[in-house]
């Protein structure tokens, strides 16, 4: 008698020890939902609205040109197309400063108004550091099989210069 009394306590501890922990992950749920919620009204420090396009680099090719803005522009141009998930926080931050840092480096929009670094994209896709693999994740039609990526490196080449060959050409003491 004794032993069927003390596993019903056992039984009993286990079901309060479930019901706790129901409690602690929907308190948990509802934390994270409220804390969503509010990070929505922090507003958008860059708009989606893009600046004019004031000039464009002489491309070597309608396919260079055609490919850049397939896999490129949003991030390095000011004819950025904004997705719907760009409204959303915590994402919209991530797309915002993506956007900025990409234009800041190399925007073929403004190609007339500030110093390019045109002659780093080759070697940026030809190694693979672009485009990023969350924006191809994000966007497959950027996700450039090898030929296509062998093209593009040839265009980019040709339009903008290449400066992995400049390096080489640099002797370190």
């Amino acid at each position: 008698m004794l032993l069927l009394f003390h596993n019903h306590k056992i039984g009993i501890f286990i079901n309060m020890a479930a019901i706790e922990k129901k409690k602690i992950v929907s308190i948990g749920t509802m934390i994270i939902l409220i804390v969503f919620l509010l990070i929505q009204f922090i507003p958008s420090s860059l708009p989606h609205k893009n600046p004019p396009v004031t000039g464009e680099p002489q491309w070597n090719s309608a396919e260079t040109r055609s490919t850049f803005f397939k896999a490129c522009a949003d991030c390095h141009s000011n004819e950025t197309v904004f997705p719907w998930y760009s409204t959303i926080a915590p994402v919209s931050w991530l797309v915002e400063s993506d956007v900025r840092s990409g234009r800041k480096h190399f925007n073929i929009s403004e190609w007339d108004q500030q110093e390019q670094k045109g002659d780093e994209a080759a070697e940026e896709v030809r190694h693979g550091s672009m485009p990023t693999g969350l924006y191809v994740l994000m966007h497959p039609q950027a996700n450039l099989n090898a030929v296509e990526k062998k093209k593009f490196v040839e265009g980019l080449t040709a339009t903008f210069g290449d400066s992995e060959h400049k390096r080489n050409e640099i002797k370190f003491e």
